[in-house]
């Protein structure tokens, strides 16, 4: 296992619809087994291939906090099937680091997906496992968390971040 690069915003892999996993082998399985190791490392609670630079359709996910602890979810081409509610809260991403913003997302979500041997599985969450769910998600469409703030605050958020990323060049 080894712990893979973090794709960074503005890099194009991040704005890219990923592809559906075709085929769960040995080479998927490095993949997954190296996103957990660069998820833990970050560290942060979820991770998506798009953001390690890999174009499939892989989350990993792992909501450990005092308030909230789930076990570690890996999901194969997911899907959200049901939302219910809204609630808004802080959001940050290791792809946008050291930026956080508040987002509104469902309070509580249904996913269908498949495990890490390809077998199908659903998991109903809400909380915080449901925002890291959604938020991984979003990372398989071509979606950042940025992409959701009202057009203003996100303008604002790109001309400050792309200074920075200037000035620390």
């Amino acid at each position: 296992m080894s712990v893979l690069e973090i794709k960074k915003y503005p890099d194009p892999v991040l704005k890219r619809k990923a592809l559906s996993v075709e085929e769960v082998d040995g080479a998927l399985q490095r993949l997954i087994d190296d996103m957990i190791e660069t998820m833990y490392a970050a560290p942060g609670i979820g991770l998506a291939a798009p953001q390690v630079g890999e174009s499939k359709r892989v989350i990993v996910v792992h909501v450990k906090l005092k308030e909230e602890e789930h076990p570690l979810i890996v999901l194969l081409n997911p899907e959200i099937i049901e939302r219910d509610g809204k609630v808004v809260s802080e959001e940050g991403c290791l792809s946008v680091p050291g930026y956080v913003s508040n987002i509104e997302r469902a309070a509580a979500v249904r996913v269908r997906g498949l495990d890490r041997e390809g077998r199908s599985v659903e998991i109903e969450a809400e909380g915080l496992l449901a925002r890291a769910l959604q938020h991984e998600i979003d990372h398989l469409d071509g979606l950042l968390f940025v992409d959701r703030m009202s057009p203003i605050k996100r303008e604002f958020f790109r001309k400050r971040y792309l200074r920075r990323l200037k000035e620390s060049a």
